[in-house]
């Protein structure tokens, strides 16, 4: 009977003392464990005014990331690449009707269209029931190639709200 004494006092005393071990190195663990790189979401309009400013008008608020899209890591290339990729993504708002103006102008047509695979920071920002509407021929006005940057992609627009979805990639040469 003195040895089975013996063999609970010791589970016992493992217990006691490797659950908070265990904790403790679970915790460890994970506080050391390398994090996915995560790009914080944008609320500022200069840069966006600056580049949308002649196509979509003034900007009233705005949910959006800027990332080179060779960058993985996050913690920026030592080497510059000779086509650098940035792309730029997100919903912002226009004035007062001026997604209406968009769609409705001469020249042009819209036809319903869903966004594209959008990264996940910004799901909070697009509205469930937004009606998106998306043209060719306005991707093709407003992605006019500039001196030393080449951009590509759509604009989305919901009328009910005066929102437009971007995602585009300039190509900097």
């Amino acid at each position: 009977m003195d040895t089975r004494r013996g063999r609970t006092n010791r589970r016992r005393f493992l217990l006691i003392a490797g659950l908070p071990l265990l904790t403790l190195g679970g915790g460890m663990t994970y506080l050391l464990w390398p994090q996915p790189y995560r790009i914080p979401v944008r609320t500022d309009l200069e840069p966006l005014n600056e580049r949308f400013r002649p196509h979509l008008g003034e900007l009233t608020g705005a949910h959006w990331l800027g990332y080179d899209v060779d960058d993985e890591a996050g913690g920026g290339r030592s080497l510059p690449s000779p086509d650098s990729r940035v792309r730029l993504v997100g919903v912002a708002r226009l004035a007062p009707g001026g997604a209406a103006a968009i769609v409705g102008a001469p020249g042009r047509t819209f036809t319903s269209a869903a966004p594209s695979a959008l990264p996940h920071a910004l799901d909070p920002y697009l509205p469930a029931a937004a009606v998106w509407q998306h043209s060719p021929e306005f991707d093709a006005y407003a992605n006019r190639e500039t001196p030393g940057a080449r951009p590509s992609g759509m604009y989305l627009f919901d009328t009910a709200r005066d929102l437009v979805c971007f995602d585009l990639l300039y190509l900097h040469t």
